[in-house]
């Protein structure tokens, strides 16, 4: 039987959830933009004053794409960090983002988008594909579909770690995870991201429901419950990438059968939303870029290279 790989869904999607894994096994889940890249691999990136989506896979290259939509298509794979040209990936971050998502940039002035370093500047994260499960339709009910790299695929190695110590939290974990979970109540289904034979598995609960200490969540077809530690991520977007909202929630899992887990959570992590409303949105914006600009020439610094520049391509 010959299957078409759905690689449609990589080139037009404009948003995937990305998970890496922690030094102690755990998933992390984020929204992303992927691009397509020229050697055949996926990639996402994450700004360079808050590279630890990066980090993470510089140490620990296992990672999980998710594409939510028809089909919905789980990618796993070994990740390649490159943050060596911190130039070169702000060139390309300008080019590919005002091509993908040029909403997401609209009614602002050149001379200020210009200004905006401290977002352009990327760390790119090359995925190797190395298994490929989708669901033709997004019909979470029925068997996936499963491609599998030919044997002897390799990812290459990924730029070297930058030196120095690394810069502090940019912000607390918050105290109590429960007005998370409020806010997520509006954000719909949340991506369950959990660890299956070494590899993090990422996919959309088929339904879920709360409860006092966390959800109870129903898999998709083809996905078996696996105990342990579990990353739920609620997120919604517009088309266009003007506006944002995420809850990430971290939580211990508990197998209730073949496809069902009971989450107890125990923490949120801090997130970055862009409000609805473009005055609040341009307001956050701007706050966040006034912190993160003092640490961009650290990260800079770390990594024994000049201050990359915002160069827009002429109009």
């Amino acid at each position: 039987m010959t299957l078409t790989l759905p690689s449609t869904t990589f080139r037009t999607s404009v948003v995937c959830a990305y998970t890496s894994l922690t030094r102690d096994g755990r998933p992390i889940t984020w929204p992303v933009t992927p691009y397509t890249g020229p050697g055949g691999t996926i990639d996402v990136s994450t700004g360079l004053t808050y590279p630890d989506k990066a980090e993470r896979a510089r140490r620990d290259p296992r990672v999980a794409l998710l594409f939510e939509g028809d089909p919905v298509v789980l990618v796993q794979g070994r990740a390649t960090v490159r943050d060596a040209d911190l130039q070169a990936n702000t060139d390309r971050y300008v080019r590919e983002s005002l091509a993908k998502i040029p909403d997401a940039f609209s009614g602002l002035p050149r001379f200020l988008v210009k200004r905006l370093t401290w977002y352009f500047a990327r760390i790119y994260v090359e995925v190797t594909p190395e298994r490929i499960t989708w669901w033709p339709g997004g019909d979470l009910t029925g068997d996936p579909l499963i491609w599998t790299c030919p044997p002897g695929t390799t990812a290459p190695a990924s730029d070297p770690a930058p030196s120095g110590p690394r810069l502090p939290g940019r912000s607390a974990p918050p105290a109590d995870w429960r007005p998370y979970a409020r806010r997520a109540r509006d954000l719909g289904r949340p991506i369950v991201s959990t660890v299956t034979d070494g590899r993090p598995v990422t996919v959309p609960a088929r339904a879920f429901s709360s409860t006092a200490t966390g959800y109870e969540l129903h898999l998709p077809a083809g996905v078996v419950a696996a105990p342990g530690p579990v990353c739920l991520t609620f997120h919604r977007h517009d088309p266009g990438m003007r506006w944002q909202e995420n809850v990430v929630l971290l939580g211990t899992a508990t197998a209730d059968g073949d496809d069902r887990l009971t989450v107890a959570i125990d923490r949120a992590l801090p997130d970055w939303s862009l409000p609805e409303d473009r005055r609040l949105r341009t307001r956050s914006f701007l706050g966040h870029g006034k912190q993160l600009k003092r640490r961009l020439r650290a990260e800079a610094t770390r990594r024994a290279q000049p201050m990359p520049q915002v160069r827009l391509p002429a109009r």
